[in-house]
């Protein structure tokens, strides 16, 4: 993350005497005729710090970037172990870590009802104005664009992963995406493959999705080549342990290119369920001292693995976007990277060497980058890294992702009616009347929550980012008293 949390769970009473403070949205002239709508946006995702990942590095990124443009941003997760309650992060990013029962593999268990009450609490105090939902792995933001739909709230989605249309899996997780996505104002990808594969899937117009890839951010991976061994050649994987990954290819890479070349070792960072096969390589060809397994890393040190490498490897078998290989090209590697997905848009042909996904060719695509390592015949680190930072950048997406916000919040929110005939019509007889069946209980339950507990009763919070921020007054405040 590279910037430390601060605070701890909130103490603050809230009244209604601050609503005053908070706007839905705040329109601001500039530059003569030209408005600048300013937003109330809920970041959703199970997916978010202290959890580790590319959905979280791009929750967390764009957040701050949307901040910084003078948004209010606010991010619900489920809660990690003892992180519950309310947090606050670098520059007022507020974050509700809510009580919610994990399912699997941090996505938390659904039945489309039990997350309305804290949902709600959290859209009504906070003013939102627009549901920002991410990954199509996670429980939680589908829950979250159910229930914003019922609110009456736009909605946006940001997909991150490619499916197939085979197996059970894929066919299941489509049909939930075919019933989140089919009345959702509009929806984002990470790569043009990405919008292909999302648009087929859930049986889109491709006019309500866009295209805009994620980044890094540049002063976080800088080139250091003082940090090489260049008695050496290092290899580096810094990725997921799991079957999506490679990792099988990448047991069958180590042994063929440690065999053929006695210089070339591999740093690996990583964990998940596939470690076994790197270790049963490592003890078969008895490769301890060439083969290094870090394990789980915090996203702080991932820079500091990647300068002592030559060489970045990505072994994956399906990616919509690899931020990986951007990180590794940013620091000055060479990259070796599988195409598949979305990866062939990601880097310009003199920057990236790409294979097919398997064993063969990418032994053929390392043994090309082993030769020009041992040649000099490279891109200096420094020039590089001057145009992947030139490539992609958090500002750029934030400002392409508020032209999304803008174009959601012009369009009108279904009614009832509507939706359930949209329900009905876009996903099917049986599974169309299933989820309108949904849809109308999840409306009778919100109307019994807020006869119970209506909303001019929940206190408005305090914003700590947006047009009407407290956070750089309270910061002053604490600064003079400490004075």
């Amino acid at each position: 993350m590279g910037q430390k949390m601060r605070a701890d769970d909130q103490g603050h009473n809230y009244s209604n005497s601050n609503a005053s403070d908070t706007h839905s949205l705040s329109t601001q002239k500039i530059r003569g005729s030209e408005e600048c709508v300013k937003h109330s946006i809920c970041m959703v995702s199970d997916f978010f710090y202290p959890n580790m990942g590319g959905v979280e590095s791009h929750i967390y990124q764009l957040s701050q970037c949307l901040v910084e443009k003078g948004h209010k941003v606010v991010i619900a997760t489920h809660a990690y172990g003892d992180r519950r309650g309310v947090r606050y992060l670098t520059n007022g990013l507020k974050v509700y870590y809510l009580p919610l029962q994990v399912m699997y593999n941090q996505s938390t268990a659904t039945t489309c009802f039990h997350s309305l009450p804290l949902l709600r609490c959290v859209f009504v105090r906070e003013r939102i104005t627009v549901v920002h939902a991410h990954s199509s792995f996670s429980a939680m933001a589908h829950d979250a664009l159910f229930h914003a739909k019922t609110m009456g709230l736009n909605t946006v989605f940001t997909d991150h992963s490619l499916f197939g249309f085979a197996d059970i899996s894929s066919v299941l997780t489509n049909k939930l995406l075919t019933v989140s996505l089919c009345d959702t104002s509009h929806i984002v990808c990470v790569s043009y493959t990405s919008k292909e594969n999302t648009v087929l899937r859930a049986g889109l117009k491709p006019d309500i999705v866009s295209v805009i890839p994620n980044a890094v951010d540049p002063t976080d991976f800088t080139p250091d080549p003082s940090h090489r061994d260049d008695s050496k050649i290092t290899i580096i994987v810094v990725s997921r342990l799991v079957y999506r990954k490679g990792i099988d290819l990448l047991g069958g890479i180590i042994s063929e290119i440690c065999t053929k070349h006695h210089d070339v070792c591999f740093l690996i960072g990583g964990e998940g369920p596939k470690r076994i096969v790197l270790e049963e390589v490592r003890e078969k060809y008895q490769l301890h001292d060439r083969v290094r397994l870090l394990g789980a890393l915090d996203h702080k040190d991932v820079r500091d693995v990647l300068v002592q490498g030559h060489i970045f490897l990505n072994t994956s078998l399906t990616e919509a976007f690899c931020m990986a290989i951007v990180e590794g090209a940013s620091c000055g590697l060479q990259v070796v990277s599988t195409r598949v997905g979305g990866i062939p848009e990601v880097l310009p042909d003199e920057l990236v060497t790409l294979c097919e996904p398997t064993v063969g060719s990418l032994c053929a695509g390392l043994e090309l980058a082993i030769a020009r390592q041992r040649l000099g015949n490279l891109l200096p680190p420094a020039s590089i890294h001057r145009q992947v930072r030139n490539l992609y950048t958090w500002r750029n997406v934030a400002e392409r992702t508020e032209k999304v916000y803008d174009q959601a919040c012009r369009q009108s929110v279904l009614s009832l009616p509507v939706r359930l005939r949209r329900l009905h019509t876009h996903c099917g007889a049986v599974a169309g009347s299933i989820f309108s069946f949904v849809a109308v209980i999840n409306f009778l339950f919100l109307r019994l929550l807020q006869w119970l507990q209506p909303d001019h009763l929940i206190d408005i919070a305090i914003n700590a980012s947006g047009p009407h921020s407290c956070w750089k007054g309270v910061k002053k405040n604490k600064n003079s008293n400490a004075a």
